[in-house]
């Protein structure tokens, strides 16, 4: 799950990690009353609140340029907040629809030495937090560390000893910092790892990091991302949860426990098991066709869950045929086949589907489908499933 800057910034504000000041408006009353903290002829920095990146050289979709505007004062300030709130902003992360801003962060505009970029997260190799840290901040960090790769300074930390001194300070000497910026540092960066090992966070990110003239250092920046698998202890972190920076399908499959993620095909997947649904999608992709979807149903679901993912699946109008791949360990393949039949009455399923079922009941499965005179196609296994799905589209 992801959350808003002005979201990250409240939990570091927690764990004691700098952060300029800053106020946060959803409409024009909270924007009048959030301008309050700024005096009237201070430098103001006006933020708009999307889960994406490239907010700066952002477009609005009515032409105004850029997510981040530094204001000359509050009037300022106030005109560029109101002109992004209920307007679309379009950065390279949103893709050409862009996402609507329903939220601005006020900040004050803070005075820069030197910019960093700082972050912890998981590395999945070690299965240990891996803090990678750069003189680079404020840029693309994917192509500093394409480019200039010695350029990332990388620290791995045992979760049993936890950040060490020696490595904060480490990191520190690393960055070129000196003096009273090298404390400052390693105070800050005690606090974030706190963060991420308590709030069960996937990635903590601050770009750009700064280095203040005073020898201090801040998040100028935030973005954290958090476990969904850890959420159910994190209540405070799930309630930050926007919806409105969701997909509307992923959000309904959400609410039956389905794992969904939409992407840009026209083959739609069903299938048990994340990795059985990968090895679905690069079989289609095989065979010349494109995935519209990424849909784990778990190795429980049942008829409702069939029916509410057949549901989110026709919901997308990019989807022209339907690939249903089941291996029957746990759930048993009568089951599915049933969930299946109910799920195309349901709906008025039109589009071509391809059904391939494996495992417990298999032969009961495949029954209940021949028999059910509804119109669909059954497969053998995994590619003439996939080289049917792809196949029919074509045709269709």
């Amino acid at each position: 799950m992801n959350v808003h800057e002005y979201q990250a910034k409240m939990l570091f504000e927690q764990f004691e990690i700098p952060i300029p000041r800053g106020k946060v408006a959803k409409n024009e009353a909270e924007v009048t009353a959030a301008l309050e903290a700024f005096s009237n002829d201070e430098k103001i920095v006006v933020k708009a609140q999307i889960h994406a990146g490239g907010r700066g050289k952002g477009v609005f979709s009515d032409g105004y340029k850029g997510g981040v505007q530094i204001c000359a004062n509050k009037a300022d300030a106030k005109a560029a907040a109101l002109r992004m709130l209920g307007n679309t902003l379009i950065t390279h992360q949103t893709g050409p629809e862009g996402k609507c801003v329903h939220a601005v962060y006020f900040n004050e505009c803070s005075r820069i030495q030197k910019e960093y970029y700082l972050a912890i997260l998981l590395d999945r190799e070690r299965s240990v937090p891996v803090i990678l840290a750069s003189t680079e901040g404020g840029m693309d960090i994917e192509k500093v560390a394409a480019t200039t790769p010695e350029k990332i300074i990388r620290t791995h930390v045992d979760p049993l000893t936890g950040l060490c001194g020696h490595q904060s300070r480490s990191l520190a000497f690393a960055l070129g910092l000196e003096g009273t910026a090298i404390k400052s540092f390693c105070q800050l960066l005690s606090g974030l790892y706190r963060l991420y090992v308590e709030k069960d966070a996937s990635l903590v990110e601050i770009n750009p990091l700064i280095l203040t003239p005073e020898g201090t250092v801040q998040a100028l920046d935030a973005k954290i991302n958090f476990d969904d698998n850890a959420l159910f202890r994190q209540p405070e972190v799930a309630a930050m949860r926007d919806l409105n920076e969701e997909d509307p399908k992923e959000t309904e499959a959400s609410r039956y426990n389905l794992n969904y993620i939409a992407l840009d095909g026209n083959i739609a997947c069903m299938v048990n098991g994340a990795g059985l649904a990968m090895s679905t999608m690069d079989i289609i992709k095989y065979y010349g066709g494109n995935p519209a979807n990424f849909l784990d149903v778990g190795g429980g679901a049942n008829e409702e869950q069939v029916t509410a993912a057949f549901k989110i699946i026709q919901s997308d109008p990019r989807v022209q045929g339907i690939l249903v791949n089941i291996f029957g360990g746990i759930m048993r393949c009568d089951v599915i086949a049933k969930g299946i039949l109910n799920a195309v009455q349901v709906t008025g399923l039109k589009l071509p589907l391809v059904v391939r079922l494996e495992g417990t009941n298999v032969k009961e499965g495949k029954q209940l489908l021949e028999q059910s005179g509804l119109k669909l196609t059954s497969a053998n296994n995994l590619a003439d499933a996939a080289e049917k799905i792809v196949k029919l589209v074509k045709e269709n």
